[in-house]
């Protein structure tokens, strides 16, 4: 044919067209498969990894003493998962690699701001814990994404902020 005598290859036609097709179909899925089985593999042996499955919340020893419970209700809502002792862990927390970023976001939470610990100094002052607030920096996004309850409007945030601001003057950390 005229194809072949131009590009000096034979013209496959329509069915060899098909077979190069199934062949490169084939290499994909059995690509994509081996690389499930490796994903799978590697997540069933991450789950020996021990970190992260420790969901023991401490006692609380001494909580702020809230202006309102409306304020309580709030921070309980959008702050106390990560900064109290008071932490909710749901069946994911102890799933790897999700068990160890929630630990991780915890216990930095716990050492910065704890709710739980008002007896104690805090890392915090009210300056920062408002700011963050007021830029949506927390609760971060990852949070607010499964947690529908931490999604504050600009009223509830608003409110969180003076109730903060109310109870942090009422009763001052590390007293």
């Amino acid at each position: 044919t005229e194809a072949a005598d131009r590009s000096g290859a034979p013209d496959r036609g329509v069915r060899g067209r098909l077979l190069v097709r199934r062949v490169r179909h084939a290499w994909q899925m059995r690509f994509l498969f081996r690389l499930f089985l490796l994903l799978l593999v590697v997540g069933l042996i991450i789950q020996v990894v021990p970190y992260g499955r420790d969901h023991e919340n401490p006692k609380t020893v001494q909580e702020i003493e809230w202006n309102t419970p409306e304020t309580r209700a709030l921070a309980s809502n959008a702050c106390m998962d990560c900064h109290s002792n008071l932490t909710a862990w749901p069946w994911y927390t102890s799933i790897a690699p999700i068990s160890w970023l929630t630990t991780r976001d915890v216990e930095e939470g716990r050492a910065e701001l704890n709710f739980s610990e008002w007896q104690l100094p805090q890392e915090a002052d009210l300056e920062e814990v408002v700011e963050v607030i007021r830029e949506q920096e927390m609760p971060p996004l990852q949070y607010r994404a499964i947690h529908s309850e931490a999604r504050l409007t600009d009223a509830e945030r608003q409110q969180l902020e003076r109730g903060l601001v109310a109870s942090w003057a009422k009763d001052p950390p590390g007293r």
